[in-house]
């Protein structure tokens, strides 16, 4: 059983897979991020009769274990050591890098399995399975290679090493190395060996060169470069959608039955995470998803949108229970597909619009934004104008109520906000003063029904008193300057309410499932934004320490994390934490020129 999110992630922006300590592949889908986990020990654990859907590395006699990436990588090394001081170190990584003018993001992973000293003994278990892990996948071999065969696909291992060793499991002594490529049911035309040092190269010197291009801040930097590499494998090159997490059904805390399927694309999520990469200067991922934006918008009904779409544009996710994984610990349910997508969120106009707004600005882009694709942006606009005073699920997507949430109107108001300022970069001055009209009236009810005069802060929904921690984002998104006392006084509030030690809590009255038991990562992450913006920078570089002190060994962060016990908890690795972590340190760096 798989008790820790101490797991390194790699992938290419097709596949990821997390791996543990002891080099076992705990969670891996195929043929894509959303796919059919073919390893899920993760959620199934190792039970007696049912003991399949992993792969691991084992190192028989193994007294310690220690794993790190290659540096400004997503390429993972395990290095475990035995009893007699025999070492060995498993190196994974999937290929990704530039090939006949297109970017090469295969289904596939490399493992390298290398002797460094003395005589190691080692057996591979490689036990994949199909249909959430209910079956064990049937076995055909060749030559010099095994096929995988679920329903819907084969995949394919071809290595240079003892195919009997593997079927049966067998221990063997590691004389040097031994390299075992997975990938689809298509031969190799090459010696094995050799393949896997050229994608090793390749691989490398392409993640290398992409973390040397970007522009991070003086301080934290290890920490905002593995942020940065690990929201790019979290986007699906072929369509440009970004997940919010890897995973599906790691509970948000112990029992709680919070337990959801992350692997799709919201637009509030990936709004963020375009922005944050766009703060370090990487633009492609902006691009792409504009794209997948684009696509998406154009095929809505009477310009309406979703919260959440597959990362193939697909909009119907519908949610499922999966009795064949007992779930992280045994803490069920698993679930698939998100009930989220048939919800009704406002706040998804002014995240669309917002994240194409770059296009308008950025000179940097070769494909800037024009008049046509500011009318396609316009129906978003118009529905948001109707929606901004109506009730909606809300950013915390609750299921079993409605209100007039905030944090949605305000993103209404942004999205005609945006509107205005692309009208007049583009010299359409009737437009602009049309959504500039808008923006003023929709900011005024906001004002007038969101603001509770007797506890003197934003609240979270109209003509309530709830706090939710979305208000911290009031400066954030340009609706309130950090000098607006009305500002300082909902930070306040945020403070006295939903603060607890360290931590901001997104909210904390009873909801569908009970109170919150643990701190969503990111709502710390706002209110260091707003004690940037408040000029309280030594309490924000305070807090800031805290939580990346919080992160797992490879600097990666999970939704949720235990005031009490610093655990994470929630899907992993999450977008939404990773983005706050490069935006907070761009926010509280020293700047490089005052910093020798």
């Amino acid at each position: 059983m798989v008790n820790s999110l101490d797991l390194g992630l790699i992938g290419n922006g097709r596949i990821g897979a997390l791996i543990d300590e002891q080099a076992e592949i705990v969670w891996c889908c195929l043929p894509r991020f959303d796919g059919d986990p073919v390893f899920c020990s993760l959620l199934k654990g190792h039970s007696s009769g049912e003991d399949f859907g992993y792969q691991t590395v084992e190192l028989l006699d193994r007294v310690t274990s220690e794993q790190a990436y290659l540096t400004n990588s997503a390429i993972l090394v395990t290095r475990m050591t035995d009893a007699r001081g025999a070492v060995v170190e498993v190196t994974d990584f999937c290929p990704r890098f530039n090939q006949y003018g297109r970017m090469f993001t295969p289904m596939m992973w490399i493992r390298q399995v290398r002797r460094l000293k003395g005589s190691p003994r080692i057996r591979l278990r490689i036990r994949p399975a199909y249909d959430y892990g209910r079956h064990r996948c049937p076995v055909t071999c060749g030559s010099h290679h095994i096929r995988y065969i679920g329903p819907d696909w084969v995949f394919r291992l071809t290595t240079d090493m003892s195919l009997t060793a593997i079927l049966e499991e067998t221990p063997f002594f590691l004389e040097d190395k031994v390299t075992l490529i997975f990938g689809s049911d298509e031969t190799i035309p090459e010696a094995i060996g050799e393949l896997a040092r050229r994608f090793f190269e390749e691989t490398l010197a392409f993640w290398q060169g992409w973390v040397r291009d970007i522009a991070i801040p003086f301080e934290w930097q290890d920490v905002v470069i593995r942020a940065a590499i690990t929201l790019k494998l979290n986007t699906f090159e072929d369509t440009g959608a970004i997940v919010a997490a890897m995973t599906t059904s790691i509970p948000e805390a112990p029992g709680s039955v919070r337990n959801w399927d992350y692997r799709y694309c919201w637009f509030r999520d990936a709004y963020f995470v375009v922005n944050a990469l766009n703060r370090l200067g990487t633009t492609q991922t902006m691009e792409r998803y504009l794209g997948f934006l684009v696509n998406v918008v154009a095929g809505a009904a009477n310009g309406r949108i979703q919260p959440v779409y597959g990362i193939d544009g697909r909009a119907h996710l519908d949610e499922l229970e999966i009795d064949s994984l007992p779930g992280y610990r045994g803490l069920g349910p698993v679930r698939i597909g998100n009930e989220a997508y048939a919800q009704v969120q406002h706040d998804v106009y002014g995240s669309a619009v917002l994240a194409v707004a770059h296009v308008f600005f950025d000179r940097r882009l070769v494909r800037r934004g024009d008049e046509t694709l500011f009318r396609r942006l316009e129906s978003l606009g118009e529905t948001a104008v109707s929606v901004h005073d109506q009730p909606d699920a809300g950013p915390w997507e609750m299921r079993g109520r409605q209100r007039i949430h905030t944090f949605s109107a305000v993103m209404c108001w942004a999205a005609c906000d945006r509107l205005a300022k692309i009208a007049a970069e583009l010299g359409l001055s009737e437009r602009s003063v049309h959504w500039s009209q808008w923006a003023d009236r929709i900011h005024a009810v906001i004002c007038r029904r969101a603001w509770d005069k007797r506890k003197q802060t934003f609240v979270a929904a109209f003509d309530g008193e709830d706090l939710d921690a979305s208000v911290l984002l009031l400066h954030d998104i340009g609706f309130l300057a950090a000098n607006d006392p009305r500002f300082l006084k909902t930070v306040s509030a945020v403070e006295r309410e939903l603060r607890k030690g360290d931590y901001v809590y997104r909210y904390v009255e009873a909801d569908d499932f009970g109170v919150p038991e643990n701190a969503f990562v990111v709502c710390t992450f706002w209110y260091i934004y707003a004690l940037s913006a408040l000029g309280r920078m030594e309490e924000a570089r305070a807090l800031f320490e805290n939580l990346i002190a919080r992160r797992n060994r490879h600097g990666l962060l999970a939704e949720h994390i235990s005031p009490q016990t610093g655990e994470q908890w929630g899907n992993f690795v999450q977008t939404y934490s990773m983005v706050g972590l490069i935006n907070s340190a761009i926010r509280l760096s020293k700047r490089w020129d005052s910093a020798f």
